[in-house]
């Protein structure tokens, strides 16, 4: 892979969701996200998501801070160490924090390389797996009955596992009555989005009754210490999601406990090398590990995909196509859950979707190219 990079540029989209998605954040109706697309000298193209959320509450890295990292820091210290992802993630280790950027300048490289060598992601990141395991998140809903509804549906569509989005004053009771409609035999877990304070413990622990999988993130997203003293008091394994960016931070929250689940996001943790050294720490560890979603377009869900299917990821993804989450995604054909629940990893060079440019082109809200 020796061609250089003609063309670089950075966009940030607009996907509209079907309907809204409600979290202990807030409620969010549609999607902005930002692109990196680039071009070499031979015509070959590379896509990559940097998936940061609209907003601050999730982590500090937002869509516009996103795209201001990229344009300015990021993809000069790429282009500069390109074309090699190896030679790009190590580039890109001076950014401090700002994960969602660097990891999705990084993406680009990863699939323009897939591209060159005639390969699929899955294959250049040694992936074995034909298809991913998928479950579904669902978010608070008006009533309990209205998310037990959804539950059941998802199941009878194949999903192998629901999430639930809890909160303080929706929590036990919902879980309650989704449990009792799906049974014992589900895959059920919950995540609270760093909802709870240190003094709700008590009512964490009322969740141990029902069987869990995980219970993810139910404390600030700093709160390792915290979330190690929860876990002592409670028996459902607590699965940690924003307070681990980096591999560094999921070896801390193993050794102290914080955490016996973990959810690994390559957007929130810089990219698919370190995505890779964190899967690895966790097969070596004996730890449960899935991948989660950032309401990710089908170009950072090829991402997530391709790492899926290494052999360290041993729960169902959330996954959910863009059938479920957008009026238009920005692949096609874009990908659907199997009546057997689970998606098939792309097998074709480079992303493994066709990026339509139209719908790229329509919801654009700002482009920037590279000199």
């Amino acid at each position: 892979m020796t061609a250089t990079i003609r063309k670089a540029e950075v966009l940030e989209v607009r996907l509209p969701l079907l309907k809204p998605f409600v979290t202990g954040f807030g409620v969010t109706d549609s999607r902005r996200t930002v692109l990196v697309h680039l071009v070499d000298e031979e015509g070959d193209e590379g896509w990559g998501e940097a998936a940061a959320l609209d907003h601050p509450y999730y982590l500090p890295d937002t869509t516009s801070s996103t795209y201001a990292v990229v344009q300015e820091y990021a993809l000069p210290l790429a282009l500069a160490a390109g074309p090699h992802p190896s030679d790009v993630a190590t580039a890109l280790q001076r950014i401090r924090g700002n994960t969602f950027a660097r990891a999705g300048v990084e993406q680009a490289f990863w699939s323009l390389a897939a591209v060159k060598t005639g390969r699929s992601m899955r294959e250049l990141v040694g992936g074995t797996a034909d298809a991913v395991a998928v479950g579904e998140s669902l978010g608070i809903t008006e009533t309990v009955e209205e998310t037990v509804e959804e539950a059941t549906t998802r199941l009878a569509e194949g999903y192998q596992r629901i999430k639930l989005k809890i909160q303080p004053g929706w929590d036990v009771d919902v879980v309650a009555a989704v449990r009792a409609a799906i049974g014992d035999s589900v895959m059920l877990q919950v995540d609270a989005n760093a909802a709870y304070t240190p003094a709700d413990i008590e009512q964490l622990a009322r969740l141990d009754e029902f069987g869990l999988a995980c219970i993810e993130q139910p404390l600030g997203w700093d709160q390792l210490l915290e979330h190690a003293e929860l876990q002592r008091r409670i028996t459902t394994p607590v699965c940690l999601d924003e307070s681990l960016r980096s591999y560094d931070d999921v070896r801390r929250a193993l050794d102290i406990d914080a955490c016996r689940n973990v959810n690994l996001k390559p957007a929130r943790v810089g990219g698919i090398t370190e995505s890779m050294r964190i899967a690895e720490l966790c097969s070596e560890r004996g730890v449960p590990l899935w991948c989660g979603g950032m309401m990710e377009s089908g170009i950072g869900r090829a991402a997530n995909l391709a790492l899926c299917s290494l052999p360290a990821f041993t729960h169902p993804a959330d996954m959910s196509p863009a059938s479920v989450l957008f009026e238009r995604d920005l692949v096609a054909p874009t990908y659907e859950v199997g009546a057997d629940g689970t998606i098939a990893v792309p097998k074709q060079p480079g992303l493994g979707f066709d990026v339509c440019l139209d719908r790229i082109s329509e919801q654009t809200l700002r482009r920037y190219e590279s000199a």
